[in-house]
């Protein structure tokens, strides 16, 4: 809560701070009663473009409250990534929750179900990626941008492919190293491609 006085006078991410800390220290108990704790870990960290921008933009959002929609696009591809991998992550996991009563996709619809659930948040992911040169032509994203998405459709393919209800050995590889070479190679080539 204190780096939200770097924004001041923006007061509005001190006031913000208080509800987005509190559904972040609630994902460590929402496993105990929702098997949809995958998904408010996704929203837990989409909230960093919305409170990003709101602190950016100050003024301007407290005279146009709707331009916080445009970080929507950004926010909703997180949700649906991190929601989608922690899926894959929890498969792991899925007797040991069925059997101390946690609740999760995986616990709650069976490997198979949870990796298609995964894989259709990943699409959705991958979707509002797509589109976000259109919904936000100020970003001036090109072809190289493009090109990384592509890029992350083959990564997360290969994530899909590697791990099964059969086979999860290569869970830590789908987890760790193709995320991180999603998140990594994507924000960079975006970053290239805005300021060229």
């Amino acid at each position: 809560m204190a780096g939200t006085l770097l924004f001041w006078p923006n007061w509005l991410p001190l006031l913000l701070s208080v509800p987005v800390l509190a559904w972040i220290c609630g994902y460590s108990y929402a496993k105990r009663f929702t098997s949809a704790a995958h998904l408010w870990l996704g929203v837990a960290l989409a909230m960093s473009p919305v409170c990003s921008w709101v602190a950016l933009r100050g003024e301007e959002v407290m005279n146009r409250p709707a331009d916080v929609l445009l970080a929507l696009p950004l926010a909703l591809a997180i949700a649906c990534w991190v929601a989608g991998f922690d899926i894959i992550y929890a498969c792991q996991d899925a007797e040991f929750d069925r059997r101390s009563g946690l609740h999760s996709m995986p616990a709650r619809l069976g490997l198979r179900g949870a990796l298609r659930v995964a894989a259709g948040l990943h699409l959705l992911m991958w979707l509002a990626l797509a589109v976000m040169p259109w919904l936000l032509p100020q970003l001036n994203l090109g072809w190289m941008y493009f090109s990384a998405i592509i890029g992350v459709a083959i990564l997360l393919l290969r994530q899909h492919w590697i791990v099964s209800p059969d086979d999860l050995t290569r869970v830590n590889e789908a987890f760790f190293a193709l995320n991180m070479q999603i998140s990594f190679g994507l924000c960079l080539v975006a970053a290239v491609d805005a300021w060229v």
